[in-house]
């Protein structure tokens, strides 16, 4: 088996020059909110805006132009999530190279209809990564193609590390960068470029709770993953054996962010900077909200490494995150049952400048009498505090109420 050597930041600079004018320098921009959410000095790297919506696509054309100046016969093949599908689909088209790429079954059907849509021929096989490697592999060995790894390749690994090269060029000064990990390639490649830049550049990486691969790896544990992530880029049970290497040596500390860090981080994206992120590419913000203390006062870099979420997906956080916010709430109400009871109680949420979404009657599932009903109510409040308001005025009304999704303090 052929040795493989890790990129050099001579490396990095090649590729970056060699991408040069096919990808976008996304912007590398000071967020004031954050920056005051946190404490520390946010500076955002906007991958989202690249033309597949994710980073991938750096370390994709940087690989696929070293194999076309080899000359190589047949086409590439790949195993991917979905970026790394979408990366590697567009730039193969434009260079003329066929491509297949193998994604598990799970796969958002927005990154398979726009991998689909830049001409791969797309193949659904096993329920993970690691499931579509198996099928890949295969491919790969019947029609005589050639592997594009998604993170465990020096030419992929350099192309990555562009990224960390325009930060810095844009913010010479930062003083930490924080990058979302998956197999590993994307850390290892800016690692490398940060490290060449300023050897006292920390570097820190952010798996998902459930997905903890590289942590446990390098922590000489055997990891065990399982259950559903929303940051399924970086959803790897396997990490790279290059990049374990890199990162080891590398990078300082490997943050955990949970699935509820994940939504707010999505959220707060999306409401602070009008940008979109899926999971994976809001982890690291994640991981700088839910650790404060650990950047307070310093210049940070976070990489947004992609924005291909699902839009039901999106929809789902976005309500989600809201009634965790308490400006979506659910409560239970005991009225008599006759006529203008519902419109009464109506004008008490008016009065409270509460907007009702969504009200149900139970009329038979009730303990209390059959001359009464329950109904529960849905509705929109401007915060917990706003819906504690709502509440407390609608006791004051005589209202027996129970709340079912709601402020944390109310009783259930």
């Amino acid at each position: 088996m052929a040795v493989i050597t890790e990129p050099t930041a001579a490396d990095i600079h090649a590729a970056a020059h060699a991408i040069m004018g096919a990808l976008v320098r996304t912007p590398c921009l000071y967020s004031r909110t954050l920056s005051e959410l946190t404490g520390a000095e946010i500076f955002v790297k906007f991958e989202n805006l690249q033309y597949t919506a994710s980073f991938k696509e750096r370390g994709a054309l940087n690989k696929l132009l070293a194999l076309k100046a080899e000359g190589f016969a047949g086409g590439v093949a790949a195993m991917s999530a979905g970026n790394h599908a979408q990366g590697l689909a567009y730039h193969a088209r434009r260079l003329g190279i066929p491509t297949t790429i193998v994604m598990p079954k799970a796969t958002p059907v927005v990154k398979v209809r726009h991998t689909r849509a830049f001409g791969a021929r797309v193949v659904l096989e096993g329920d993970d990564l690691d499931g579509a490697k198996v099928a890949c592999d295969q491919i790969v060995a019947a029609e005589g193609l050639t592997l594009v790894h998604p993170f465990d390749d020096p030419l992929i690994i350099a192309g990555q590390g562009t990224i960390a090269l325009e930060m810095l060029d844009h913010h010479p000064d930062l003083e930490v960068l924080v990058v979302p990990l998956g197999g590993g390639g994307l850390i290892s490649g800016m690692a490398i470029a940060a490290k060449a830049h300023n050897p006292a550049i920390e570097m820190i990486g952010v798996e998902a709770e459930l997905f903890p691969s590289m942590r446990e790896v390098l922590a000489g544990r055997s990891p065990h993953m399982d259950g559903l992530t929303i940051a399924d880029g970086i959803a790897v049970k396997k990490p790279g054996l290059l990049t374990r290497t890199i990162i080891g040596r590398l990078v300082s500390d490997i943050l955990l962010v949970s699935e509820a860090a994940l939504e707010r981080a999505i959220m707060s994206l999306l409401e602070i900077e009008k940008t979109v992120a899926e999971g994976a590419g809001a982890a690291a913000l994640a991981a700088v909200l839910g650790h404060p203390e650990r950047f307070r006062g310093r210049r940070v870099g976070i990489v947004l490494s992609g924005g291909n979420i699902d839009s039901r997906l999106l929809a789902s956080v976005i309500q989600r995150s809201m009634a965790r916010d308490g400006r979506v709430v659910r409560l239970r109400i005991d009225l008599k049952d006759v006529p203008g009871a519902l419109a009464e109680v109506a004008t008490v949420f008016g009065e409270a400048e509460a907007n009702i979404i969504e009200v149900a009657h139970q009329r038979v599932f009730t303990r209390g009498s059959a001359r009464g009903t329950q109904i529960e109510v849905v509705a929109e409040t401007r915060d917990a505090g706003h819906a504690r308001s709502l509440g407390d005025l609608l006791r004051q009304k005589g209202y027996a109420l129970a709340w079912l999704d709601g402020p944390i303090d109310e009783p259930r």
